[in-house]
């Protein structure tokens, strides 16, 4: 493995055509890399960081990550989804989006990061995850795989009412989540204004249009497509994607490596006993050891001739 570097390259704005206006990414190069990854954000209004003030989530998880790979030779760019952030000019509505828009500006990106390195990877968290399959269907030709990060292995919409199913109180909406999901799945709309006060918000019309959309995607069946390397990284402590989904894309991927972060949550740092939401706020808190030294090991087993 590459030696340690002592402090993290320079970071620095990119930017590429939007369908409005630009893209914006955060790049960090480093000289001689033979890898970059291209680093794709969860769900909803998530930068490049990692973080979602709107949501209260200020992990830094996305910075760390890019930061401790170019300390270990290995080139990134951390991108702003389109309509959001830095990438906020290139779509007037950021709900006005599909994951195949968002997969065709992943695989932009990648032709951006042929730039810092012949060998680019995906590596997509969470929703990202999904994103970074949908793109590897149609690979750029400097694609050399992907890391999927906590990503899930079942439709989204199935995977929201497991998360609620297990959140204490939320029994008396869950029939009605269950309705609205099986509305979407079909491709139907509810009026969100009929909707619990405490579901009204996540099923705006603008939303419940994306959403309809984002469930019809299985990710499993998507990646039995995708031949080529791939890494599945998943925390035990993971209460948001769980174990059941990283088994899922290993069946179809039966190619894939594996690596299980021990105690480690959704964020993918490790959980903090008696403070669950320790690992979504405080950006203070490190990476899981394990994350970084073992994407690169599963990286250096690949080149470009």
């Amino acid at each position: 493995m590459s030696l340690l570097l002592p402090i993290a390259a320079a970071a620095e704005p990119v930017h590429i055509p939007g369908p409005q206006g630009h893209f914006e990414a955060e790049m960090i190069a480093v000289e001689g890399a033979d890898h970059a990854v291209v680093i794709i954000p969860g769900s909803g209004p998530t930068d490049r960081d990692g973080n979602s003030a709107s949501m209260g989530m200020m992990s830094d998880s996305y910075k760390m990550l890019a930061e401790d790979l170019s300390r270990l030779g290995v080139a990134s760019l951390r991108i702003d989804k389109r309509g959001f952030f830095g990438s906020a000019s290139a779509l007037s509505d950021p709900n006005d989006v599909t994951i195949k828009a968002y997969a065709e500006d992943a695989r932009r990106w990648v032709e951006k990061a042929s730039d810092l390195a012949p060998c680019v990877w995906l590596a997509g968290h969470s929703e990202g995850g999904l994103v970074a399959l949908v793109a590897a269907v149609e690979p750029p030709e400097a694609l050399c795989g992907l890391v999927l990060m906590a990503a899930p292995g079942r439709p989204i919409g199935q995977l929201m009412i497991e998360q609620f199913e297990a959140t204490p109180g939320a029994a008396p909406i869950l029939p009605q989540l269950r309705s609205v999901v099986a509305d979407l799945e079909a491709g139907r709309y509810q009026d969100p204004e009929q909707l619990s006060p405490i579901l009204r918000p996540l099923f705006s019309t603008g939303l419940q249009r994306y959403m309809i959309d984002l469930f019809s995607h299985d990710p499993a069946a998507i990646a039995a497509k995708w031949q080529g390397p791939a890494l599945i990284v998943q925390g035990d402590a993971d209460v948001q994607v769980r174990m059941v989904d990283a088994d899922l894309l290993q069946t179809a991927l039966p190619q894939a490596q594996r690596l299980v972060l021990s105690g480690a949550t959704h964020m993918l740092k490790a959980d903090v006993a008696g403070q669950p939401a320790a690992t979504y706020t405080d950006r203070t808190l490190p990476l899981h050891e394990d994350l970084v030294p073992g994407i690169v090991r599963f990286l250096e087993e690949f080149s470009k001739p």
